[in-house]
């Protein structure tokens, strides 16, 4: 399955008044198979002891594989719901930016799998690793 060619700005406006809004995600790119999206890690991304909530990380991962699956079906006709995400956080960030790469991993009729890894985007280290699983309903 390919994504339907849609400009970055349409992606975005999907995020208006919504939780992605709220803590600043952003897709910045997409590819054939994959879709990049960042985050702030300030005050909106914390945790008490000033770190990127694990929470935010999970919520970057749910946003990036379902603004992937939108792109892969037909929205008159079937919509994208998150069934399960797993996250594993390998390293902590105080601030700057998060970068996540999300790739289509299985589009099925029914379900697609997505892997997505975020990144320091100073350092370039992994931060967090995690899969989302999306089910598709018919309306």
């Amino acid at each position: 399955m390919k994504f339907k060619a849609i400009s970055l700005e349409q992606i975005n406006r999907f995020n208006k008044g919504t939780l992605m809004e709220q803590i600043g995600i952003e897709c910045v790119e997409v590819g054939e198979d994959y879709i990049v999206s960042r985050m702030p890690v300030d005050h909106r991304t914390h945790q008490p002891m000033g770190l990127l909530h694990g929470g935010a990380s999970a919520a970057l991962i749910e946003s990036i594989g379902s603004m992937g699956s939108t792109l892969l079906l037909d929205l008159e006709n079937e919509f994208p719901v998150g069934v399960e995400v797993n996250a594993n956080h390998v390293n902590g960030v105080k601030s700057g930016w998060v970068k996540a790469i999300g790739k289509i991993v299985h589009a099925g009729k029914r379900t697609h799998l997505w892997q997505v890894d975020i990144f320091d985007e100073e350092t370039g280290k992994l931060v967090c690793t995690g899969r989302l699983t999306i089910m598709v309903i018919k309306k």
